[in-house]
C-alpha cells in the first residue's frame, strides 16, 4: 500500500478562509515509489510532510499534534477548520484485513506484464477535520472511510500506517548515542527480533545481560577484593550513616529489561572513532531503515525525509539516492535543494512547489512525450537540474552562450545570479525537451520564464552576403519556416524563443557594436595564425572578413574558430571595456535576440 493522493484544506499556507468539501485548498498526487519535492524556501513542502506525519504519526513516538499556526491565516483572520485527508491506493488483501471495518473498493488500473487491466482493488480514506473555537483547538480522532466523514480509525489500526521520518535538522550523533529513551533503542524495541522471548520467558539478551550483572555485582562482593575493599565498603559506611545502619549500596549493570537493554547500545562504523556528520547521517537513515525492511511487515512502508542532503557531499547524495531507489516496494517522500539529487531521479518522480501549489512532472501532468521523458532522464544531468531551482531559465545551445549571456546582462544592468536566473546549456538544439518540462497538460501556468537562444544557421557567401529566404537550400528554408511557427507557439505559452539575426552567435557578435572587441579576442586566442595577426598599426588585415567566414563555415583546409577560448577572452574585454555603451548593447539589431532573452526571464522584456 502507498499514498497516492494527499488533499488539503485550510492547512498553513496552503488555505482559502473557507471551507469548502468539494474544492480542496491543494491535492498532491504521489507516486507508488519516489517522490521528490522541490522548491524555494518556504514553498510548502514542509508542509505537506508535516500533514501526513499529523495524521500517520511516526515511529520515533515524537508528541504530534495539531497547532494553533496549522490554521491557515491572512493578518488577522484565521480559519476555523482544517481538514487533512490521505488516499491509500495498491492495497493487497494482506494489508486490508487490518481495516476491514473501514476499507472501501475502486476499480484500479494494475500492470500486468506489460498490459493495463482494470481490477477491483481495496481502498482506504484516512480523514482529520480539526476545527479552532474562541481560540481554542477542539480535540479530535482520525477516521476513515470511504463517505468523506468515516468512523474512528483504532489505535492498533493506527500501527500499521505509521511512517519513518527523518527531520532536517539532524543530530544523528545523539540519536545514535547510548542513551535512556535514545533513538536507536526505539527503532531497535519496534524490530520482531527484540520482541522474542524464550521458553523461560526472557529475551536472550535480558539472560545474557543478568548473567553479566550478577557476576560484576558478586566482584564488588568479594571479601577482601580490591572492589570490596576500596569501594563497596566506603560507600557502604557512608550509606549506613546517612541512610540507616542495615542499608547497603548494590552496584550491578542496572534494569535488566529489554527496553532498558536496547538504551545501552550505541551504533557506529567497525574500527572507526570520532566519526564525522555526514557518516553519521548516512549511519542514522540506514538505523531508520530497518522499520521498513521488517520481514511479513503488512503494514504501510512510507520514508519521509527532509533535506536528504544535509550534511553529504554530493558523491554521498548520489550514492544513497541512488541505493534509495532500489527499493520499489518502499515509498519514498523526499525534500531537497540538491541539484545532485534531483539529477538522479526520474523525471516523474518530481513535484515542484510553486505558487500555493504542486506540479507533479509526471507525463500525465506535462505537454512532455515519451520521447522527451526518454531524453531527459539520460541527459539531466547536474548542471541542467539547476532549471528546478530557479525563478527563470535561459536554454542555449552551447558553451560560448553560457559564458557570455551573464556578461551582456551586466552591461545592461541586469544581475542574474541576483535575479535566480539558470543559463541552461543544452549542448545540442534539443532545447524543447527542456523548455516543455513547465508546460501544462491543463495548460496552468507555472510563472517559470523560459527565454531560448537559438542560431538561425543559414550562411553567407565570402562576401558576408546572405540569400534571401527563397533562395535558400531545403534545409535551411526548413529550419526558418519551423522556427518561426515554433516561436508563435511557443509565446502563447510564455516560452520566449529568441532567433539569432543572422547565422551565429560568433557572427552577430561580430556585425555588432562589439565588433572590434571581438576581432582583438580572436586576435588574442588564434594570434599564432596568419589570417588574424595584426599588423605593425595594430589593425587587421583586410582580409579579416573572408578568412572569418570560411573558418565558421569550417570549409576545407581550414580550421575552426575556438569559440569557446573566444568566448572566455571577449568576456574579459566586455567586461573592462568602457567605451561601448548600455543603449548601444540594447538597440543593437545583432544583439536584440540576447538582450530579449534576459529581459524576458528577468521579467522586464517581452
Amino acid at each position: 500500500m502507498y499514498i497516492s493522493s494527499l488533499k488539503l484544506w485550510n492547512f498553513r499556507k496552503y488555505g482559502s478562509l473557507t471551507f469548502d468539501l468539494e474544492n480542496p485548498d491543494l491535492i498532491v498526487p504521489l507516486n507508488k515509489g519516489m517522490n521528490i519535492l522541490i522548491g524555494e524556501n518556504d514553498s510548502g513542502k514542509s508542509a505537506i510532510i508535516d500533514a501526513i506525519k499529523l495524521v500517520l504519526k511516526t515511529h520515533a513516538y515524537e508528541w504530534i499534534k495539531v497547532e494553533e499556526s496549522d490554521f491557515f491565516s491572512v493578518g488577522n483572520e484565521t480559519s476555523e477548520v482544517l481538514r487533512i485527508e490521505i488516499e491509500f491506493s495498491g492495497i493487497t488483501n494482506r494489508e486490508a484485513a487490518h481495516f476491514t471495518e473501514w476499507c472501501g473498493s475502486e476499480n484500479e488500473e494494475v500492470k500486468i506484464v506489460d498490459q493495463i487491466q482494470i481490477q477491483r482493488r481495496p481502498k482506504l480514506f484516512l480523514i482529520y477535520q480539526v476545527q479552532i473555537r474562541e481560540g481554542k483547538i477542539i480535540p479530535t480522532d482520525i477516521r476513515a472511510g470511504m463517505d468523506g466523514h468515516g468512523n474512528t480509525l483504532t489505535a492498533e489500526a493506527k500501527e500499521y500506517l505509521k511512517c519513518t521520518y527523518l527531520k532536517a535538522l539532524r543530530d544523528a550523533d545523539s540519536e545514535l548515542t547510548a542513551k535512556k529513551n535514545s533513538r536507536l533503542s526505539q527503532i531497535l524495541k519496534e524490530h520482531k527480533e527484540f520482541k522474542t522471548k524464550q521458553t523461560n520467558g526472557l529475551h536472550e539478551f535480558e539472560e545474557l545481560f543478568d548473567k553479566t550483572s550478577h557476576t560484576i555485582r558478586d566482584k564488588f562482593k568479594e571479601e577482601g577484593g580490591g572492589y570490596n575493599v576500596n569501594i563497596k565498603n566506603v560507600v557502604d559506611d557512608f550509606v549506613s550513616a546517612f541512610i540507616g545502619n542495615d542499608s547497603q549500596s548494590s552496584f550491578d549493570l542496572g534494569p535488566t529489561k529489554i527496553s532498558n537493554i536496547l538504551e545501552k547500545i550505541s551504533l557506529g562504523i567497525v574500527d572507526s572513532n570520532n566519526l564525522g556528520l555526514g557518516t553519521m547521517n548516512r549511519l542514522f537513515m540506514a538505523a531508520e531503515l530497518l522499520h521498513l525492511k521488517k520481514a511479513n511487515w503488512n503494514g504501510l512502508k512510507l520514508c519521509m525525509i527532509e533535506e536528504l542532503e544535509a550534511h553529504l557531499h554530493p558523491q554521498a547524495q548520489l550514492k544513497i539516492i541512488n541505493r534509495l531507489k532500489e527499493e520499489p516496494d518502499i515509498q519514498y517522500i523526499l525534500t531537497t535543494h540538491s541539484p545532485n539529487i534531483t539529477s538522479q531521479a526520474d523525471l516523474e518522480d518530481i513535484i515542484i512547489c510553486k505558487n500555493n501549489n504542486v506540479y507533479p512532472l509526471g507525463q500525465e501532468h506535462t505537454k512532455l512525450n515519451k520521447e522527451s521523458y526518454k531524453y531527459l532522464k539520460r541527459f539531466l544531468d547536474v548542471t541542467k537540474s539547476n532549471l528546478f531551482f530557479s525563478k527563470g531559465n535561459i536554454i542555449v545551445e552551447g558553451w560560448s552562450e553560457e559564458i557570455l549571456l551573464p556578461v551582456l546582462a551586466r552591461k545592461i544592468d541586469i544581475d542574474l545570479t541576483k535575479n535566480e536566473i539558470s543559463i541552461i546549456n543544452v549542448a545540442s538544439i534539443a532545447y524543447l525537451h527542456f523548455a516543455k518540462i513547465f508546460l501544462r497538460e491543463d495548460g496552468e501556468k507555472m510563472s517559470v520564464p523560459i527565454s531560448i537562444v537559438t542560431d538561425l544557421d543559414n550562411r553567407s557567401d565570402e562576401n558576408g552576403i546572405f540569400k534571401p529566404l527563397h533562395e535558400e537550400s531545403e534545409k535551411v528554408k526548413k529550419k526558418q519556416g519551423n522556427l518561426e511557427i515554433l516561436k508563435t507557439e511557443l509565446n502563447e505559452t510564455g516560452i520566449s524563443l529568441q532567433i539569432a539575426k543572422e547565422w551565429t552567435l560568433e557572427w552577430c557578435l561580430y556585425k555588432s557594436c562589439l565588433s572590434d572587441l571581438f576581432k582583438n579576442a580572436i586576435a588574442n586566442v588564434h594570434s599564432g595564425t596568419d589570417e588574424f595577426k595584426k599588423g605593425e598599426d595594430d589593425n587587421f588585415k583586410v582580409t579579416f572578413q573572408e578568412k572569418f567566414i570560411k573558418k565558421l563555415s569550417k570549409k576545407e583546409g581550414t580550421t575552426p574558430i575556438d569559440k569557446v577560448a573566444v568566448a572566455n577572452e571577449l568576456a574579459d574585454l566586455i567586461e573592462k571595456d568602457i567605451v561601448v555603451t548600455k543603449d548601444q548593447i540594447e538597440r543593437d539589431p545583432y544583439l536584440l535576440y540576447i538582450i530579449n532573452a534576459i529581459k524576458h526571464v528577468c521579467g522586464n522584456g517581452n
